[in-house]
Parts: structure tokens; sequence; C-alpha cells
């Protein structure tokens, strides 16, 4: 029999007015995957937060046992110090200092006098060949992808003499080729005995990698699945997260009616905003109709993010050709996004923590923020209004939450999602770009998701949608274009496209990776 090397007994949190964990109990094997489920502020990262000392000692009733000892972690330099390390969904790396910097930050070789370089640097350059990254540990970290990003902060755990992993939405920003890639290099580590938690929504990937799934509902442990044989019925845990049959992951579209065209870019062309020699989009041609959703499918780094930005209002990059029209007419759009706004255009970030939201503020601030003047006389906000339109919205969005004074930082991903949607949806606009809009969320709120962008397209909006999950884009799209290296590579009607002649179209291109 196994050794069990954690195990967490009745360990319960509370935050002000919120029972955030529940007696929840969770036991991991010596050498396996173990992957934590649930929706959104079911409490996996909070338990994870507790076992990693975020939490400490005495914030919070239960035991943790680990190796045997029983623990009381202060800091999470506590925690470190037993090979309990834990990867965030947010990377903690610093963009202007190089890899090395970053991997031994707060860790650093040497003596307190000084820092001896050249052993951080070969220390460093050693972990990154373990997790198959051939850059030098000089490199800046601005300078290389998400995905290697990722490798990187797995390269600085191994530094830190990990014996237990966790790994919190590893995949979340990742295209599928990179996701699969760091899966495998976790089956890698296994063989090798390290033990391993992972957090994610993608089921497809537990299926994959986990050897024990446990499910967590609303603060409480349901149950804890053996997947030996990596064959477990996707079904089942859906129904253990959301508490009911989920019969499809995809809502119907119904009485589906698409218009004129509302919006049109012709032979688009942007440079990078620090490269002009770079262009990031090359002569891009598209359209969308009313009531239309539009899917945009791409590998990462094909341009999507850079397309999007551009049109909405040049808020990235360096606009160096092309046409944007609307109904037909051309339209010349100041640098500004609030240019972009004034024209019935809005864009839901991919970054909604970063550059959709103000965490720090209310659901009721930041509904409003893309459309003030409508609840302000003579520049004052009316803060009966406002807290009217919050409510309205949250109602509408079916929001979680006690209050509409709640802060976003303390929604679940899937609720912080549906603040932002509510935000750019108050500012009236005819062109939503929605750019990844179900990351980092579970199943249960994509399907909230996906009925709302149902309900936008039926109520005349025109949408594009950008995603790197296939069957998301295929099944929420009535069109698709498909971009590559930063082109378009190919348009599908989605009745006609599947997941192979898309790829097939990506490859064909000459630029696939």
């Amino acid at each position: 029999m196994a050794k069990i090397l954690l195990e967490m007994k009745n360990i319960t949190k509370t935050f002000p007015g919120v029972k955030a964990l529940d007696n929840v109990n969770l036991q991991v094997e010596e050498g396996e995957i173990h992957a934590l489920v649930g929706e959104n502020g079911a409490g996996k990262s909070t338990l994870m937060n507790v076992l990693s000392g975020i939490y400490p000692y005495g914030t919070y009733e239960g035991d943790i046992i680990y190796n045997g000892e029983t623990c009381k972690f202060s800091t999470i330099k506590d925690s470190e110090s037993k090979g309990i390390v834990i990867i965030h969904q947010e990377l903690a790396l610093v963009p202007e200092m190089s890899i090395g910097e970053n991997m031994y930050l707060g860790n650093e070789r040497g003596s307190k006098a000084a820092i001896d370089w050249n052993t951080t640097y070969a220390e460093a350059d050693k972990y990154l060949k373990m997790v198959g990254l051939s850059e030098s540990s000089k490199v800046l970290v601005k300078e290389i992808g998400t995905g290697k990003q990722q490798l990187v902060e797995i390269a600085k755990a191994l530094a830190k003499n990990a014996k237990l992993l966790i790994l919190d939405e590893p995949t979340s920003s990742l295209n599928e080729e990179d996701s699969r890639a760091l899966l495998d290099l976790m089956l890698g580590f296994k063989k090798q005995g390290m033990t391993m938690i992972i957090i994610t929504h993608k089921l497809n990937e537990v299926s994959y990698v986990a050897d024990k799934i446990t499910v967590i509902r609303d603060g409480s442990t349901i149950e804890t699945i053996d997947n030996a044989g990596h064959d477990i019925d996707e079904d089942r845990i859906i129904k253990g997260m959301v508490g009911r049959e989920l019969t499809n992951r995809f809502p119907k579209r119904e009485n589906v009616k698409i218009g004129a065209t509302n919006l049109e870019v012709e032979h688009w062309t942007v440079h990078h905003p620090l490269y002009p020699e770079r262009k990031v989009v090359d002569d891009v041609s598209l359209y969308v109709r009313k009531g239309e959703v539009v899917g945009i499918y791409g590998l990462m780094g094909a341009g999507r993010t850079e397309l999007a930005m551009s049109i909405f209002g040049q808020s990235y990059g360096i606009l160096t050709g092309g046409v944007l029209k609307i109904d037909g007419k051309e339209v010349k759009l100041k640098k500004s996004p609030a240019d972009a706004i004034k024209h019935k255009i809005a864009y839901v970030t991919e970054d909604r923590k970063g550059n959709g939201l103000i965490l720090t503020q209310s659901i009721k601030v930041n509904t409003s923020l893309a459309n003030l003047d409508s609840i302000a006389t003579n520049m004052v906000i009316d803060k009966d209004k406002e807290y009217q339109v919050a409510e309205e919205y949250r109602d509408k969005l079916r929001t979680k939450t006690p209050s509409v004074e709640q802060l976003v930082g303390n929604l679940s991903g899937g609720n912080q999602q549906k603040v932002l949607l509510a935000k750019w949806m108050f500012a009236e606009p005819d062109v939503l770009i929605l750019d990844e809009p179900t990351r980092g969320i579970d199943v249960g709120a994509k399907y909230e998701i996906y009925c709302i962008i149902n309900d936008l397209a039926a109520a005349g909006k025109s949408v594009i949608m950008i995603s790197s999950e296939l069957p998301e884009v295929l099944a929420m799209s009535d069109r698709i274009y498909i971009m590559n290296a930063s082109k378009i590579v190919g348009e599908m009607k989605a009745s006609e496209a599947t997941q192979e002649n898309i790829m097939a179209t990506i490859l064909k291109s000459g630029r696939g990776n």
C-alpha cells in the first residue's frame, strides 16, 4: 500500500460572513498526481493556501499532517522548507528581470554580503534543462512567451527542492499544444517520484494525468474518485461539482436571425509597439453581422488578441494600414478606447484581473465604469442610480454575491467574469469582442457565460469570440476565422468546421508549429 504523504483533516476556514471550507478532508499518496476539482468559489485554492501557509496556522481549524508530522505553518517559507511548493494561477515573475534572477528571488545563492551570480545562473540553467527549456537563464522573462514562463515557474519550484508540487490552473493561459507538453512533463516528474496536486477546470486534463480526483462543492468534500485507468466518466465529475446533471456543455442557439453587416475590417495591418519592424497583424480582413457570433481561433502567438485590441481604439500596436467600417461607413477611431466605446465597440479582455476590473473596488463601481455619463448629472455620479444598475445586472447575469458592495477581488473567477461582462453590457455596445471569455472558470459558470453570449446575439448584437478551446469555438460560433502567424489563413461556417480541418488549415498555411 502506498504511503500517505499528506493528510488534511477537518479543515474549516471562515472569512467574514462566509464559510469557505467546511470540514474538508484530503489524502494524497506519495508519488501520485491528485486533481482537485470544483466550481469557482468551491474552496480549492483556499484549501491549498491553508496547506502552503498563506493562511497561517490559527486562522483555520483542523490538522495538516505531512510526511507523518503535524504541521503548523505560519508562512509560505515554513511550508517550502518541508518541500511543499505552490505555483499560483497568476504567474509571480518580474518581466524586467532575468529568468535566473526570478528563479532565486528570495532564495538567493551566495552570502549575506553578496549574491554568487555564477552559481545562480549555473543552477538555474540546470533546472531549466530539467523542464525542457533551452533558453539561457540570463534571458529576460519579458522576452519569452506565457508557455515558457509557466515552465520557469516549475523550474523555480524545483530549485526549492519541491517534494509536493501544487499547480493551480497551470494551463489556463496555454494553448492545447503547450498544455499537453506541460501535462507530459508532470507525468515525467511522477515517474521520478514527485507528488503533485493539480487544480484545473479542464476535465480532459484531469482524466489524462490524475491518479485520484477529489471533488469539492460549496466548501465541502463531495468524494474522492480513483482514476487509475485514466478513463473517468466526466459526467460524474460534473455532477459532483455542480450538484446536478449537466446534459449539454453548450446551450443551443434557437431562432438565430443574422442581419446586416455591422463591423468590417479590411487589410488591417499592425506593428509591434516596441519592435516596429515586426508585424503582429498582417493584412487581415473580416466582418461580423448583427445577431452573429464569429469565432476566431489560432495557436498562441497567432495575433488574435493583438487584432482585437488594435480594433478597440488602437489600444495595442501601431496601425500602419487598413480600413474599419461600421454599418458600411468608414470610421477613423482615435487612439483611444473611449472613442471605440463612443462608436459602440466593446472589448472584454482576456486578463480580467489585470486590465478588465478594479479588484479593490466594488461590483457597483466596476459595473458602471464604461458608461459613467449615464449615471451622472453635471459630472457627479448618482450613487442611487449606480446601485440600481449594479443590482439590475447582478440579477440579469445571476452573479453570486451577498451585495453589489462586495469587492470584486473577493469574487470567484466566474463571478468576476460576469461583472466584466456586465460592465460592457451596460455600455450598450453594438459590437462585443470577447477575448477568452471563459478562461479559468468552471464548467457550470462556462455554461452561464455561453447563455449570456447567446442572449447578446439574440438581441441583435455582433459578437466576436476569441478562444483557445476548439470545442468552444465550434459549439458557439456561426462562422470561424482561423489565424496563424498574424494572418487570417481560413474561414469556415461552423456547421462545416471540425477540429481536424481547422488544425489542418493552420498546418497547411505553412506557418504551423
